[in-house]
């Protein structure tokens, strides 16, 4: 493993230590080697630079994961700038909100990808907001120039404490604004190490990202590449059938990244039958969102290797543990792993704040050395930290080995006359049932029972639909006590999720009866 302060110091010296080695492959079979990467990356930090780009300036980019946008993410880092990096979903009024608070001074976007014009958004942004930045369009180019025209690379201090705040990460808003959450470098390298400890990553590993670069993964993973010189099998936008089979041509040994990526893993290893399609897989790194138990021992079974590895973290705090391939099966399948290195975890009661015991259910709070510098929006601290303790909204229990297992969020405990109903425990239940390719269970407004439990449902590839009363009697038969059965169930094609595999849970309440 290559030691390292900031992103360019790690690229300067993998380049040094293993150039001809592949960084990057991506779905049209391009590749680029970490010292190619690094010459690139310097002829795109002086194109910036000579479009005005200096240390501290603020670009926002939301490109879509290419080979483009990690020598990006490289140049602006050689310039000391500092990356607002924005998931390509996100529209006006988002880019328009980040845009403005972050003070961007540059926006790259891809011009048209998937049918929708990012240059014509950026430009009605600023007509409306009066915003000042300019418009960078990349379509798998960037800007060039000569790098003997860079000015020297920025001075990093030794001290953890007094690094430059230099990531912007903002999470996303259906109703309310998006919140932007300051980060270091230093974080992200923290982070990094932490996890491929655990994943026991080695150089020659081949890891399918299938998270978008701009999400909070893609520099981890982009760090985890030059620190321990591993492949990133990388594609423009995940495709449950083309996806899987850029990842088997790949011969990966990794394959993450959430639930529904690995769903679609599976879904193509049956379609293949005895062929593996992962033939060199070692384990499949799990995160975005707690994972249902069976679908960690279908994994093991049917793609093989470890199963999922899989860690907990949230853009304000990446990664706060994280699960090992030598972990008990037991607690691969029904935990999230142990606290990473210098992170330290309680749970505390929502009632009270008091500190619970071992095995008891509490929201989980945390300090840790990749906790984020504070929202952009200081005013939002308040309510995030409590006596020096980050709030993460998430429900769990540590057990008495360390153990942390995700049992829900404070907003998504369904409140059924007036007693709490975890969407986790229903959903789980139900991903183990034969019919069912993947669910959500989520709170309906009710005059009588202030909201009801309803169920929704994907079914598997030619299987029949779930009726209601089989649905009632599967759970009561696996132990679902009667105020937690769904009183409600609904059928989709697919379970709407976002770019980093969790359930668009507002939008089902939207779709099935909640204002």
């Amino acid at each position: 493993m290559l030691e390292g302060r900031n992103f360019w110091e790690l690229v300067e010296k993998r380049a040094a230590r293993t150039p001809d080695d592949v960084m990057t492959v991506d779905e049209d079979d391009r590749e680029i080697t970490f010292g190619g990467y690094r010459e690139a990356t310097l002829r795109a930090a002086a194109g910036l630079a000579a479009r005005g780009i200096g240390e501290g300036d603020v670009v926002s980019w939301m490109l879509p994961t290419w080979h483009e946008s990690l020598i990006l993410l490289g140049a602006l880092a050689r310039l000391g700038a500092t990356q607002n990096p924005i998931i390509p979903i996100y529209r006006d009024r988002e880019v328009g909100f980040v845009t403005e608070q972050a003070g961007t001074k540059l926006l790259v976007v891809p011009g048209e990808w998937r049918g929708f014009d990012y240059v014509a958004m950026a430009e009605r942004i600023k007509a409306e907001r009066g915003t000042g930045f300019d418009v960078l369009t990349v379509n798998r180019d960037l800007p060039d120039a000569d790098p003997t025209t860079l000015p020297p690379a920025p001075v990093y201090p030794a001290t953890r404490a007094d690094e430059a705040v230099n990531l912007l990460f903002y999470t996303s808003g259906t109703t309310a604004d998006p919140k932007g959450a300051r980060h270091s470098e230093g974080d992200i390298i923290v982070t990094a190490r932490g996890m491929c400890d655990c994943l026991t990553c080695v150089e020659g590993d081949r890891n399918l990202m299938a998270f978008p670069v701009t999400h909070i993964a893609g520099p981890i993973w982009f760090c985890s590449s030059l620190m321990y010189g591993l492949t990133n099998v990388i594609t423009e936008g995940f495709n449950p059938t083309e996806t899987p089979a850029l990842a088997s041509r790949a011969d990966v040994t990794m394959a993450g990244s959430a639930t529904f990526f690995h769903m679609a893993y599976l879904e193509a290893q049956r379609a293949a039958g005895d062929h593996r399609i992962f033939p060199s897989l070692r384990n499949c790194p799990g995160g975005g969102a707690p994972k249902p138990p069976q679908l960690h021992r279908d994994v093991r079974d049917e793609l093989g290797g470890v199963g999922i590895v899989s860690g907990w973290g949230l853009t304000e705090a990446p990664i706060l543990t994280m699960a090992r391939t030598v972990d008990p099966d037991d607690k691969l399948a029904t935990t999230e792993g142990r606290a990473m290195p210098g992170v330290q975890l309680r749970a505390v009661s929502p009632a009270d704040g008091s500190v619970v015991g071992i095995g008891v259910e509490g929201e989980l709070q945390a300090q840790a050395p990749q906790l984020m510098r504070g929202y952009l929006d200081a005013s939002l601290d308040a309510d995030a930290f409590v006596d020096g303790w980050f709030r993460t909204g998430d429900l769990g229990v540590i057990d008495e080995q360390g153990y942390v297992r995700i049992t829900g969020r404070l907003k998504d405990v369904i409140i059924r006359k007036g007693e709490n109903v975890s969407a986790k425990e229903v959903e789980d239940l139900l991903f183990e049932h034969e019919k069912v390719a993947d669910v959500a269970v989520i709170g309906l407004p009710d005059a009588d029972r202030g909201e009801l439990v309803c169920a929704v449902i994907a079914v598997r590839t030619g299987a029949d639909e779930l009726a209601f009363v089989e649905m009632q009697e599967y759970l009561r038969g696996r132990g679902l006590r009667v105020q937690a059965l769904p009183e409600r169930l609904e059928h989709l094609p697919e379970i709407p999720r976002n770019p980093s595999g969790k359930i668009q849970k507002k939008e089902l309440q939207q779709q099935f009866g909640r204002p």
